[in-house]
């Protein structure tokens, strides 16, 4: 590795580690959008039928050789914590090294079968037409809160059209942190160019209660969606105060996302 890279390397570990810059904690006054909405991919906008772990059994065997045993759960999960887990579960020993190996074959398995994902995948109901929007009202910034790493959610979104409709450099992935609360900080502070948002201007949305906990130990606002495994019940019991069935009724999520906002309630 050059001098060059491993700068860049060392403060890209910075920023991983750095704690909540004070502007963050204060809530300082600023102009800008009033709300910052972060929406998760799959389960949520996309529902994916297998498709993603079908590509981690390919990742697996173009990194290491041989076969992946046993399912693969997501579920909500980040990509380097699913990727920790299935070395562990196969006696490779976790490095920065061979989690990068994965990663990288997983992102090259999606980047040549991203023609396919479509046919093995479902938009939603009412997911294009939410984030149409909330991308058109000036007083909402959007982006998206994922476990996917940033090139799979890129490939995601652009095969179902939506990815121009999110703003990429506030959103947070898969690969930023094994830790999906900590995503909510990396948001934050990407998106501080913009303007700080506080916790209660920063609204989750997703479907599962990796979802609902990490806005919960982030002390921001949740609107979960049952259109995914998890039903209304599991997420109210791991603390979602407002569970919808879907995102068909754009009306009532509008109401919801802007509810005991910054801003309070508003007409969508």
């Amino acid at each position: 590795m050059g001098p060059r890279a491993a700068a860049d390397e060392r403060e890209q570990r910075r920023e991983r580690t750095s704690p909540v810059p004070d502007d963050l904690r204060r809530g300082d006054p600023v102009t800008g959008p009033e709300l910052l909405v972060l929406w998760d991919i799959d389960g949520t906008l996309i529902a994916g039928r297998g498709f993603g772990g079908l590509m981690y059994r390919e990742a697996f065997r173009t990194a290491f050789g041989r076969e992946l045993k046993g399912p693969v759960d997501l579920g909500g999960r980040t990509e380097l914590d699913v990727i920790a887990e299935i070395l562990h579960q196969h006696d490779i020993e976790h490095t920065e090294e061979t989690s990068a190996l994965l990663a990288g074959a997983l992102a090259s398995s999606f980047e040549s079968r991203r023609k396919d994902f479509p046919d093995h995948s479902d938009l939603l109901p009412g997911a294009l037409r939410a984030l149409q929007h909330f991308a058109d009202d000036p007083r909402v910034h959007q982006g998206v809160l994922t476990a996917n790493l940033r090139s799979v959610a890129l490939i995601k979104l652009e095969e179902f059209g939506l990815a121009h409709l999110v703003d990429w450099d506030v959103s947070a992935f898969g690969d930023d942190h094994a830790d999906r609360a900590e995503l909510v900080t990396f948001a934050r502070k990407r998106a501080q160019h913009i303007r700080v948002f506080t916790p209660d201007q920063v609204v989750l949305i997703g479907d599962t209660p990796h979802d609902v906990r990490a806005a919960t130990t982030a002390g921001v606002r949740v609107v979960a969606v049952a259109t995914g495994r998890s039903s209304a019940e599991d997420l109210r019991e791991v603390g979602a105060g407002t569970v919808l069935d879907d995102l068909s009724d754009l009306d009532e999520l509008a109401r919801q996302v802007w509810r005991n906002g910054a801003g309070g309630n508003r007409d969508a």
